[in-house]
């Protein structure tokens, strides 16, 4: 009997989201407090576990000290791209068949890419676009070459169609092409469209007639931007876009790695010798496979919303003590804006 109520008591204190356990209940209370745990975090298929990243999933699944029970269930049934759990070996063949984060054509198309400018920005079959990648290539500037300076710009949509390539003649002078990565020659830079025009290009096409100050994240004209490490190309870009609009794959806290660096996915970004399309490619096969990730529906998603700030706030803590841990992570919210929000 005592066991009976001793294993309950551990029960009350776990967390119903990691499976974390406490000692005491306001211990529990204080993790769910700032855990932010919710519907949109990575979960394992088979024990329902949330994960802070894939990487951690992955870990969990497969990693050096995974959870046995679902690593049994995971190297028979589980895609090794994007950790899901299908219901048939069967099954998981059909899916990795198409589990694919690269286009078969991205690299052909890639090559052609390289022949020239191609502009689309102002064409009708553009209009209905409202996600955009970016990625761009750096050549070097300063006295010792370091200073990164964009040399070419590739902007393409959601079907990897290429709205704008260029190659871009920086303000100030080269003095390493980079050769090696960027496969970028003096001549290329010559009578390149001048940084200031490709800058208002890709403005006035990411705007789509909006003024900068107006725009928002639902309901009005501008377009998503979709990149890695969005910060560095549009610094180098010398231009600046709301935050409210920008899928940066280098910063989404699912795809994150302990590192910080690239994404926990299957999937490397930037390395090596890559042309700026394949980058966007890449990119935006990424936010595609996150946006279409089913989650439950919520009114008031992020911890950040009004009506769910005082979810765990201290004043609640004898109410909140009361609760079960299912209980518990039914009030939590997320504390980053799932990318399942922009479908």
């Amino acid at each position: 009997m005592e066991s009976r109520v001793e294993s309950s008591e551990t029960l009350r204190n776990k967390c119903a989201a990691c499976y974390r356990q406490f000692n005491r209940i306001e211990h529990l209370v204080e993790h769910m407090r700032t855990s932010y745990h919710s519907s949109h975090e990575p979960m394992c298929g088979i024990c329902k576990k949330h994960c802070r990243s894939f990487e951690s999933l992955r870990e969990h699944l497969i990693g050096p000290l995974p959870k046995q029970e679902c690593r049994n269930i995971f190297i028979t049934r589980g895609c090794k791209i994007c950790l899901a759990i299908l219901e048939s070996p069967y099954a998981l063949r059909v899916h990795q068949d198409r589990c694919q984060l690269s286009g078969g054509n991205a690299g052909l198309l890639g090559r052609f890419a390289n022949l020239g400018i191609r502009d689309n920005t102002e064409g009708g079959s553009t209009r209905g676009t409202q996600v955009v990648a970016l990625a761009c290539k750096m050549v070097g500037g300063g006295s010792d070459g370091s200073l990164d300076l964009c040399a070419k710009v590739c902007l393409t949509d959601e079907y990897d169609n290429i709205i704008f390539q260029s190659y871009v003649k920086p303000l100030l002078p080269v003095t390493n092409y980079r050769y090696e990565t960027t496969g970028i020659r003096p001549e290329y830079l010559r009578d390149a469209m001048p940084l200031r025009q490709v800058q208002k290009k890709i403005q006035d096409f990411l705007c789509n007639g909006e003024p900068m100050w107006k725009i928002r994240p639902r309901g009005g004209k501008a377009r998503i931007l979709v990149g890695h490490g969005l910060d560095h190309d549009l610094d180098s870009l010398q231009f600046e876009y709301p935050q409210v609009m920008i899928r940066d794959t280098a910063k989404y806290p699912p795809l994150m790695k302990t590192s910080k660096l690239s994404n926990s996915l299957k999937y490397e970004i930037q390395t090596g010798i890559q042309d700026p399309y394949e980058d966007c490619v890449a990119t935006m096969k990424l936010y595609m496979r996150m946006r279409s990730q089913v989650h439950k529906v919520e009114a008031y998603p992020l911890a950040s919303d009004p009506q769910n700030r005082n979810n765990f706030a201290a004043w609640r803590q004898n109410e909140l003590e009361r609760m079960s841990p299912d209980q518990m992570l039914e009030i939590s919210r997320s504390d980053y804006y799932c990318w399942c929000l922009d479908s």
